[in-house]
């Protein structure tokens, strides 16, 4: 414990606090010697920067419980299956930097829900870099992310309605394995029907 403690730049007191609030989980015991690893002394490094940006230990104690109910990195992105996102590895502090002042328990718990996030050990995954941009430029121009996650629960319904209706239509028209060649086709008609949608949205008022 002094050793973790001395590397994380804290108080063996502070050690001691944190595993009793529960943020730190307990040592490997090997007789009468506590093991500390790698993930306790990055779970101290995570909560000290999340207390230097404004964090309360109450909050940090329920984002923590939040990832380790989350479901894991595997379970959402369904590992082996096609998919053309490219995956996003973030620390907590890195999240928190993406959505200054946003991260909180209920937010955080809605995004695992929606498979947005997914944890690996001491790493949080967002399952598209291009999701994770767009929420967070959405973000900096002024629009909650509690907002921002109502929308794409909502949109998720939408586009899982579209992507059932296109697979059907391929795979009853075109030979069985060219759907995969042919989902640019699909994506194409998507964006025109939605950029010919906003205009007339747009010009209503």
């Amino acid at each position: 414990m002094d050793e973790l403690a001395c590397r994380a730049g804290v108080s063996v007191r502070t050690v001691r606090f944190y595993r009793e609030r529960g943020l730190l989980a307990p040592p490997r015991r090997q007789g009468r010697i506590a093991w500390y690893g790698d993930h306790h002394l990055a779970r101290l490094r995570t909560i000290s920067a999340l207390l230097e940006r404004g964090h309360t230990l109450n909050g940090i104690a329920d984002l923590a419980k939040a990832f380790e109910s989350g479901r894991d990195v595997g379970e959402v992105l369904g590992l082996g299956e096609p998919s053309e996102e490219t995956p996003v590895r973030l620390t907590p502090e890195e999240l928190a930097d993406y959505f200054e002042g946003e991260v909180t328990p209920e937010n955080l718990a809605s995004a695992l829900d929606l498979g947005y996030l997914a944890t690996d050990g001491d790493e949080i995954v967002h399952i598209s870099r291009r999701l994770l941009d767009v929420s967070a430029s959405l973000v900096r121009e002024g629009v909650p992310l509690a907002a921002v996650l109502a929308a794409g629960r909502r949109v998720r319904t939408h586009a899982d309605a579209l992507a059932e209706l296109f697979v059907e239509v391929l795979r009853t028209h075109v030979p069985e394995g060219d759907a995969e060649r042919l989902r640019p086709l699909a994506k194409s008609v998507v964006e025109a029907e939605l950029s010919m949608a906003l205009d007339r949205r747009l010009r209503e008022g």
